[in-house]
Protein backbone atom coordinates (compact mmCIF):
# COMPACT_ATOMS: atom_id res chain seq x y z
CA UNK A 1 0.00 0.00 0.00
CA UNK A 2 3.59 2.55 0.92
CA UNK A 3 5.02 1.48 -2.33
CA UNK A 4 1.79 0.96 -4.75
CA UNK A 5 0.37 3.62 -6.71
CA UNK A 6 -3.11 2.92 -6.39
CA UNK A 7 -4.30 4.26 -9.99
CA UNK A 8 -1.67 2.11 -11.83
CA UNK A 9 -3.20 -1.16 -10.10
CA UNK A 10 -6.66 0.05 -11.19
CA UNK A 11 -5.84 0.15 -14.46
CA UNK A 12 -6.63 -3.73 -14.55
CA UNK A 13 -10.08 -3.30 -14.55
CA UNK A 14 -10.39 0.27 -15.40
CA UNK A 15 -8.70 1.29 -18.61
CA UNK A 16 -6.19 4.27 -18.27
CA UNK A 17 -7.57 7.11 -20.13
CA UNK A 18 -10.99 6.42 -18.42
CA UNK A 19 -9.42 7.70 -15.24
CA UNK A 20 -7.72 10.52 -16.71
CA UNK A 21 -10.91 11.84 -18.25
CA UNK A 22 -12.72 11.86 -14.86
CA UNK A 23 -9.70 13.66 -12.91
CA UNK A 24 -9.56 16.12 -16.38
CA UNK A 25 -13.26 16.24 -15.57
CA UNK A 26 -13.07 17.16 -11.86
CA UNK A 27 -10.82 19.93 -12.47
CA UNK A 28 -13.06 21.74 -15.22
CA UNK A 29 -15.74 21.14 -12.87
CA UNK A 30 -13.67 23.17 -10.07
CA UNK A 31 -12.46 25.75 -13.12
CA UNK A 32 -15.93 26.12 -14.45
CA UNK A 33 -17.65 25.87 -10.67
CA UNK A 34 -15.44 28.79 -9.33
CA UNK A 35 -16.13 31.01 -12.58
CA UNK A 36 -19.25 30.44 -12.19
CA UNK A 37 -19.21 30.83 -8.50
CA UNK A 38 -17.80 34.15 -9.57
CA UNK A 39 -20.33 35.50 -11.67
CA UNK A 40 -23.38 34.51 -10.13
CA UNK A 41 -22.20 36.10 -6.67
CA UNK A 42 -20.74 39.03 -8.36
CA UNK A 43 -17.47 38.50 -6.41
CA UNK A 44 -15.02 39.54 -9.24
CA UNK A 45 -17.12 42.79 -9.88
CA UNK A 46 -16.90 43.63 -6.06
CA UNK A 47 -13.29 43.02 -6.24
CA UNK A 48 -12.07 45.70 -8.40
CA UNK A 49 -14.95 48.37 -7.71
CA UNK A 50 -13.72 47.84 -3.46
CA UNK A 51 -10.57 48.21 -5.81
CA UNK A 52 -10.93 51.13 -7.43
CA UNK A 53 -12.82 52.99 -4.61
CA UNK A 54 -9.60 52.05 -2.35
CA UNK A 55 -7.40 53.97 -4.72
CA UNK A 56 -9.68 56.99 -5.23
CA UNK A 57 -10.25 57.69 -1.46
CA UNK A 58 -6.54 57.14 -0.30
CA UNK A 59 -4.82 59.59 1.45
CA UNK A 60 -1.11 58.11 0.08
CA UNK A 61 -0.73 56.51 -3.89
CA UNK A 62 0.64 53.00 -3.68
CA UNK A 63 3.53 52.36 -6.58
CA UNK A 64 3.42 49.36 -8.46
CA UNK A 65 6.78 47.72 -6.57
CA UNK A 66 4.84 48.93 -3.41
CA UNK A 67 1.67 46.30 -4.97
CA UNK A 68 4.03 43.77 -5.51
CA UNK A 69 5.37 43.81 -2.30
CA UNK A 70 1.79 43.55 -0.80
CA UNK A 71 1.20 40.72 -2.93
CA UNK A 72 3.88 38.29 -1.86
CA UNK A 73 3.28 39.60 1.85
CA UNK A 74 -0.52 38.82 1.56
CA UNK A 75 1.14 35.16 -0.14
CA UNK A 76 3.58 34.16 2.34
CA UNK A 77 1.15 35.50 5.58
CA UNK A 78 -2.11 34.91 4.69
CA UNK A 79 -2.16 32.27 2.53
CA UNK A 80 0.93 29.59 2.78
CA UNK A 81 0.62 30.07 6.74
CA UNK A 82 -3.24 31.80 7.23
CA UNK A 83 -2.28 34.21 10.36
CA UNK A 84 -5.84 35.40 9.99
CA UNK A 85 -6.46 32.72 12.39
CA UNK A 86 -4.30 33.80 15.10
CA UNK A 87 -2.10 31.41 16.75
CA UNK A 88 -3.67 28.83 18.14
CA UNK A 89 -5.65 24.93 17.48
CA UNK A 90 -7.79 26.40 15.00
CA UNK A 91 -4.73 27.61 12.61
CA UNK A 92 -3.06 24.46 13.34
CA UNK A 93 -5.96 22.16 11.99
CA UNK A 94 -6.41 24.70 8.73
CA UNK A 95 -2.66 24.34 7.77
CA UNK A 96 -2.84 20.82 8.11
CA UNK A 97 -6.11 20.20 6.25
CA UNK A 98 -4.71 22.80 3.58
CA UNK A 99 -0.74 21.06 3.04
CA UNK A 100 -3.29 17.68 3.32
CA UNK A 101 -4.66 18.35 0.27
CA UNK A 102 -2.57 20.49 -1.82
CA UNK A 103 -0.39 16.75 -1.34
CA UNK A 104 -3.16 14.77 -2.20
CA UNK A 105 -4.60 16.32 -5.05
CA UNK A 106 -1.08 17.07 -6.78
CA UNK A 107 -0.21 13.21 -6.11
CA UNK A 108 -3.36 12.19 -7.51
CA UNK A 109 -2.41 14.14 -11.12
CA UNK A 110 1.24 12.88 -11.17
CA UNK A 111 0.62 9.53 -10.69
CA UNK A 112 -2.85 9.40 -13.22
CA UNK A 113 -1.26 11.31 -15.61
CA UNK A 114 2.51 10.12 -15.83
CA UNK A 115 2.28 6.61 -14.16
CA UNK A 116 -1.25 5.19 -15.11
CA UNK A 117 -0.49 1.77 -16.02
CA UNK A 118 1.03 -0.80 -14.20
CA UNK A 119 4.20 -1.36 -16.40
CA UNK A 120 4.91 2.29 -15.18
CA UNK A 121 7.13 2.39 -12.18
CA UNK A 122 6.13 4.79 -9.99
CA UNK A 123 8.38 6.53 -7.45
CA UNK A 124 7.90 5.02 -4.11
CA UNK A 125 7.74 8.65 -2.45
CA UNK A 126 4.45 9.58 -4.64
CA UNK A 127 2.46 6.76 -2.87
CA UNK A 128 3.81 7.36 0.17
CA UNK A 129 3.28 11.31 0.06
CA UNK A 130 -0.70 10.57 -1.55
CA UNK A 131 -0.96 8.56 1.56
CA UNK A 132 0.04 11.46 4.01
CA UNK A 133 -1.67 13.93 1.93
CA UNK A 134 -4.90 12.26 3.32
CA UNK A 135 -3.48 11.46 6.11
CA UNK A 136 -2.92 15.14 6.81
CA UNK A 137 -6.49 15.80 5.62
CA UNK A 138 -8.47 13.93 8.29
CA UNK A 139 -5.90 14.88 10.86
CA UNK A 140 -6.83 18.57 10.48
CA UNK A 141 -10.42 17.65 9.27
CA UNK A 142 -11.56 15.75 11.39
CA UNK A 143 -9.67 17.52 14.75
CA UNK A 144 -11.45 20.85 13.08
CA UNK A 145 -15.12 19.04 12.86
CA UNK A 146 -15.17 17.33 16.25
CA UNK A 147 -13.23 19.70 18.67
CA UNK A 148 -12.91 23.42 16.91
CA UNK A 149 -15.58 24.13 14.92
CA UNK A 150 -18.34 26.48 15.95
CA UNK A 151 -19.69 25.94 19.18
CA UNK A 152 -23.53 25.08 18.00
CA UNK A 153 -24.49 24.11 21.12
CA UNK A 154 -23.81 27.72 22.85
CA UNK A 155 -25.71 28.80 19.68
CA UNK A 156 -28.76 26.61 20.63
CA UNK A 157 -28.23 24.28 17.67
CA UNK A 158 -27.76 20.50 17.93
CA UNK A 159 -24.32 19.24 17.81
CA UNK A 160 -25.62 17.09 14.83
CA UNK A 161 -26.75 19.89 12.81
CA UNK A 162 -25.10 19.98 9.10
CA UNK A 163 -25.15 23.12 6.90
CA UNK A 164 -24.79 23.63 3.21
CA UNK A 165 -21.70 25.48 4.62
CA UNK A 166 -20.24 21.95 6.02
CA UNK A 167 -20.90 20.50 2.59
CA UNK A 168 -17.20 21.40 1.91
CA UNK A 169 -14.97 19.92 4.70
CA UNK A 170 -17.30 16.99 5.04
CA UNK A 171 -17.44 15.67 1.17
CA UNK A 172 -13.09 16.49 1.67
CA UNK A 173 -13.35 14.01 4.78
CA UNK A 174 -15.19 12.06 3.12
CA UNK A 175 -13.03 11.63 -0.51
CA UNK A 176 -9.65 11.21 1.88
CA UNK A 177 -11.10 8.49 4.38
CA UNK A 178 -12.45 6.33 1.30
CA UNK A 179 -9.46 6.79 -0.57
CA UNK A 180 -7.15 5.58 2.30
CA UNK A 181 -9.41 2.75 2.95
CA UNK A 182 -10.05 1.64 -0.75
CA UNK A 183 -5.79 1.62 -1.15
CA UNK A 184 -5.52 -0.02 2.25
CA UNK A 185 -8.26 -2.94 0.82
CA UNK A 186 -6.38 -3.16 -3.14
CA UNK A 187 -3.41 -3.80 -1.46
CA UNK A 188 -5.03 -7.07 0.18
CA UNK A 189 -6.99 -8.06 -3.40
CA UNK A 190 -9.96 -7.27 -1.12
CA UNK A 191 -13.14 -8.14 -2.27
CA UNK A 192 -14.95 -4.96 -0.41
CA UNK A 193 -12.29 -3.04 -2.54
CA UNK A 194 -14.51 -1.65 -5.60
CA UNK A 195 -17.37 -0.96 -3.33
CA UNK A 196 -15.16 1.63 -1.53
CA UNK A 197 -13.78 2.48 -4.97
CA UNK A 198 -17.36 3.19 -6.06
CA UNK A 199 -18.32 5.76 -2.46
CA UNK A 200 -14.41 7.01 -2.79
CA UNK A 201 -15.62 8.38 -6.70
CA UNK A 202 -18.87 9.60 -5.62
CA UNK A 203 -17.38 11.79 -2.51
CA UNK A 204 -14.51 12.98 -4.58
CA UNK A 205 -17.34 13.76 -7.17
CA UNK A 206 -19.63 15.77 -4.95
CA UNK A 207 -15.97 17.19 -3.36
CA UNK A 208 -15.22 18.86 -7.06
CA UNK A 209 -18.63 19.35 -8.58
CA UNK A 210 -20.19 21.14 -5.55
CA UNK A 211 -18.23 24.23 -6.10
CA UNK A 212 -21.18 26.85 -6.72
CA UNK A 213 -22.73 25.67 -3.68
CA UNK A 214 -19.83 24.51 -0.85
CA UNK A 215 -17.14 26.66 0.55
CA UNK A 216 -14.98 25.33 -2.08
CA UNK A 217 -14.15 28.44 -4.43
CA UNK A 218 -13.42 30.51 -0.80
CA UNK A 219 -9.79 29.35 -1.27
CA UNK A 220 -9.62 31.45 -4.36
CA UNK A 221 -11.72 34.71 -2.87
CA UNK A 222 -9.69 34.75 0.64
CA UNK A 223 -6.54 35.86 -0.92
CA UNK A 224 -8.05 38.44 -3.62
CA UNK A 225 -9.70 39.69 -0.05
CA UNK A 226 -6.51 39.70 1.87
CA UNK A 227 -4.53 41.37 -0.40
CA UNK A 228 -7.08 44.08 -1.32
CA UNK A 229 -7.67 44.62 2.71
CA UNK A 230 -3.58 45.19 2.57
CA UNK A 231 -3.94 47.80 -0.52
CA UNK A 232 -6.51 49.25 1.63
CA UNK A 233 -4.40 49.97 4.56
CA UNK A 234 -1.54 50.88 2.44
CA UNK A 235 -3.65 54.05 0.30
CA UNK A 236 -4.76 54.67 4.01
CA UNK A 237 -8.60 54.49 2.80
CA UNK A 238 -8.77 51.27 5.09
CA UNK A 239 -12.00 49.70 2.81
CA UNK A 240 -14.39 53.37 4.79
CA UNK A 241 -13.62 51.57 8.06
CA UNK A 242 -12.13 53.62 11.38
CA UNK A 243 -8.89 53.61 12.46
CA UNK A 244 -8.12 51.12 15.38
CA UNK A 245 -8.80 52.65 18.63
CA UNK A 246 -5.64 53.19 21.46
CA UNK A 247 -7.31 50.84 23.85
CA UNK A 248 -6.20 47.31 24.14
CA UNK A 249 -7.78 44.22 22.34
CA UNK A 250 -10.13 42.83 24.75
CA UNK A 251 -11.74 38.94 24.61
CA UNK A 252 -13.06 36.82 26.67
CA UNK A 253 -12.74 37.09 31.04
CA UNK A 254 -9.87 35.93 33.00
CA UNK A 255 -12.18 32.80 33.61
CA UNK A 256 -13.04 31.47 30.87
CA UNK A 257 -11.16 31.32 27.23
CA UNK A 258 -13.29 32.38 24.35
CA UNK A 259 -14.25 29.49 21.78
CA UNK A 260 -16.76 31.29 19.99
CA UNK A 261 -16.25 32.50 16.50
Amino acid sequence: MFTTNPFAALTTTLPSDAIQIYVGVMIALVVCGTLFDVWHKGSAAYFFDSWRRSRNKGTRQVGGGQVLGLAIRTVLVEVATSAEFGLGRRRAAHLLTMYGFLLYVATTVVMVFCYATPDSATPAVLPQLWIAGALLVCLGGYWFWFFIRVDVAAEGNSPFRIVRADLFVLSLLASASLGLIWAALQSVESWGANIVLGLYLIATTVLFGSVPWSKFSHMFFKPAAAFEKRVSEATGSRSNLPAPADEPETFGSARERPRHY
